[in-house]
């Protein structure tokens, strides 16, 4: 099997921590704006969250959730442009529910981040055919 375009990158990271009442989507989107961060992932991620923007699977209307929620797992990726992230979270029965993360994600407690940063590459976003959605593209700096 080849995998295109594979180029190797060093990385730094950094660690931020979000606050009660931050709204996660603006804060990463102006975190990304401000370190001129061109291709980052969320590298780890605890907190909870107080309301919740969730696209499930397959749906193309947003979920908004209300309530005390944990998050089990964000990852995804960021650049400029925009960002891919997904999110699981739990109520507190334990019942889990995760999709596509949207915005309206609001901090209950904490949210606890670190972001890594590929030095080496920029990522942007682009039309696919197959998907019919705008996919990751990887280019070297």
């Amino acid at each position: 099997m080849t995998i295109p375009h594979l180029q190797p990158s060093a990385a730094r990271y950094y660690a931020l921590r979000l606050l009660p009442g931050d709204e996660v989507f603006s804060r990463l989107r102006a975190f990304i704006q401000e370190q001129q961060i061109q291709a980052a992932w969320i590298a780890g991620c605890t907190g909870s969250l107080s309301h919740a923007a969730l696209r499930f699977a397959g749906q193309d209307e947003t979920t908004l959730l209300t309530g005390t929620y944990e998050v089990i797992s964000l990852n995804g990726t960021l650049e400029w442009q925009g960002e891919h992230l997904h999110l699981a979270i739990s109520d507190p029965q334990g019942a889990m529910l995760g999709g596509h993360m949207m915005p309206g994600c609001t901090v209950r407690t904490t949210l606890e981040l670190v972001i890594g940063e590929l030095t080496f590459l920029a990522f942007s976003r682009q039309p696919c055919a197959v998907s019919g959605y705008d996919e990751l593209v990887i280019s070297s700096r």
